[in-house]
């Protein structure tokens, strides 16, 4: 009979490890999930990336920042390759990934030394509810170790922002990212500025609106966008604040098509509308609508690295 164990179950047994985090966000809309790790120290999250990326299995992307590890995954089960030679190269990998209720359930396997960490570190992760153990668990040495590590399901949640300063006083990038690092629903992931069209006849100076990202279980979603909502009311200086909500992990191509050329093309508020209807965007208007535009885009550009901060011709 398989052995379930807490986290803190699992620390007595083996010890404290050093997985500090361990979260799932799904999009079960578009069969894909991020998975999102941070370590205690470099060398072992360099090491997962290296082995993860050769086994492939469920991961079909990885980007490392500092101690932090996020994964892009899929939805269901795909075979672990680790290879003709994981007998000395070791190897660690999700081979499944499925959604119950409100739980995400992780497959794992892992050679040698790699079986340690999804048998005794990442079971001890924050974000961890339990860890399944089959009766013929054993890891290290030369044993290929197999857990199914249970964590509560999350989901993305975008905010967009724009026009919530004058030209005497206020700057958007600082409300939203005041706003991501003291909101009390969710967890904060990412922070971004969206240069704009520097020719647009009504704005500050650098023309830019901004969009945050948060992780959160779905009952706390309305939660957490009732209290941006008020958080960025409170520190607007504007008449013309928009805000803007996304749920997901994908954004679709028309939008972030529209939002890229709306770094060179000057729409108009209508059309931000429109987009948005369309392509699963809400708006809230929370002191005016000249925002609108900035807001929208916000949401499109969010997922495109540095092309978010910039226009078309840096890029060139």
């Amino acid at each position: 009979m398989p052995t379930i164990l807490r986290p803190d179950e699992v620390r007595a047994k083996y010890g404290p490890m050093f997985c500090k985090g361990l979260y799932t966000i799904v999009d079960e809309k578009n069969a894909l999930v991020k998975i999102i790790e941070t370590c205690s120290a470099r060398g072992p999250i360099e090491w997962d990336t290296v082995n993860r990326r050769r086994t492939g299995g469920a991961i079909y992307d990885m980007r490392l920042d500092g101690y932090t590890l996020t994964m892009d995954a899929t939805l269901g089960e795909k075979k672990l390759n680790f290879g003709p030679a994981s007998s000395e190269l070791g190897g660690q990998g999700i081979e499944s990934i499925t959604v119950e209720g409100d739980r995400v359930h992780t497959k794992w396997r892992g050679i040698a030394g790699a079986g340690m960490g999804v048998g005794a570190c990442l079971p001890q992760a924050e974000g961890v509810i339990e860890t399944i153990y089959p009766d013929d668990f054993k890891m290290g040495g030369a044993h290929t170790a197999c857990t199914e590590i249970i964590t509560h399901k999350m989901i993305r949640v975008l905010i967009g922002v724009d026009d919530t300063d004058t030209p005497e006083k206020g700057a958007s990038w600082v409300a939203t990212l005041k706003m991501g690092k003291n909101c009390p629903h969710g967890r904060f992931l990412e922070h971004k500025i969206i240069q704009l069209n520097p020719k647009a006849p009504n704005k500050t100076t650098n023309c830019c609106s901004t969009a945050v990202a948060f992780a959160v279980r779905p009952d706390e979603v309305d939660k957490l966008v009732d209290w941006c909502a008020d958080f960025i009311k409170k520190e607007s200086y504007s008449d013309d604040t928009v805000m803007t909500v996304f749920k997901g992990l994908k954004q679709s191509d028309a939008l972030v098509k529209w939002s890229w050329e709306a770094k060179s093309i000057l729409y108009t508020p209508e059309e931000a509308v429109r987009v948005a209807e369309e392509n699963d965007v809400e708006i809230k208007y929370i002191t005016g609508k000249k925002g609108v535009i900035g807001a929208v885009a916000a949401i499109g550009c969010f997922d495109l690295g540095l092309k978010a901060a910039g226009v078309p011709e840096d890029f060139d």
